[in-house]
């Protein structure tokens, strides 16, 4: 009983933390905050163009919703998406959807849109040399770019909403896994879904985020005093 109650616990405060459907949840008034700088960066290029040309990787289309009504259409905004899932939900007006994997962006031309952003996809793509090897390619397909990552020093792993989770040792995390769900996952089923599952998501710290975009300024988004995220952005 006591189990099933700390899950049902661990899958409510999942679902009023990290429900970005709903306006009003911490998860996505946080985002609306993190978004003042984006913002900024949209007006900027408006002011000399007339219009932004915005390429999201690995984005979905719902995040967008974080901008002011009608701030999109205002600055005539058009936002490609680049992600590997094709998701008819992706299209709209001013979207259209590129299936594709955020390391190899060959797709596109060096500066071929005014703007990079991405959101919380740089702890998804693998290991060190494709988190190179994605910066890369965010930096070179535009002159402006705005990337934000959870921070590995934020106490609650934010996948699974687990306290301290992602500062325990590997072995440690599998193991919890295999017998407890935890936040919005379920128990693992077995050693290999648990293996899977803990590889899908790797945070980094300051100093690895200014190392994969060294021209960028690098912000920290706080909660309760806490260093919940990391944001680069090149102007």
């Amino acid at each position: 009983m006591r189990h099933n109650t700390t899950t049902s616990i661990a899958g409510r405060l999942s679902r009023s933390i990290a429900n970005y459907e709903d306006p009003r949840s911490v998860g996505s008034r946080l985002r609306a905050r993190r978004a003042r700088p984006l913002l900024s960066l949209v007006r900027d290029v408006f002011e000399v163009k007339g219009a932004v040309r915005i390429l999201d990787v690995g984005g979905l289309r719902r995040y967008w919703n974080i901008m002011p009504d009608g701030f999109l259409r205002e600055h005539r905004v058009e936002v490609t998406l680049v992600n590997p899932l094709r998701d008819a939900r992706q299209h709209g007006q001013g979207f259209r959807f590129v299936q594709g994997d955020g390391c190899n962006l060959s797709m596109f031309d060096d500066g071929s849109f005014d703007i990079a952003h991405s959101n919380s996809v740089l702890e998804h793509v693998g290991d060190w040399n494709r988190m190179l090897r994605f910066a890369t390619e965010v930096r070179r397909v535009a002159p402006k770019y705005f990337v934000q990552t959870p921070n590995f020093w934020f106490p609650v792993e934010p996948h699974c909403m687990a306290p301290f989770f992602h500062w325990l040792p590997r072995p440690t995390r599998i193991w919890l896994m295999m017998r407890f769900a935890l936040g919005p996952w379920p128990r693992a089923t077995s050693l290999d879904a648990a293996v899977r599952t803990e590889a899908e998501a790797r945070l980094l710290n300051r100093k690895m985020m200014a190392c994969l975009f060294p021209d960028a300024e690098i912000l920290t988004e706080w909660f309760v005093l806490m260093p919940k995220s990391l944001v680069a952005i090149r102007k």
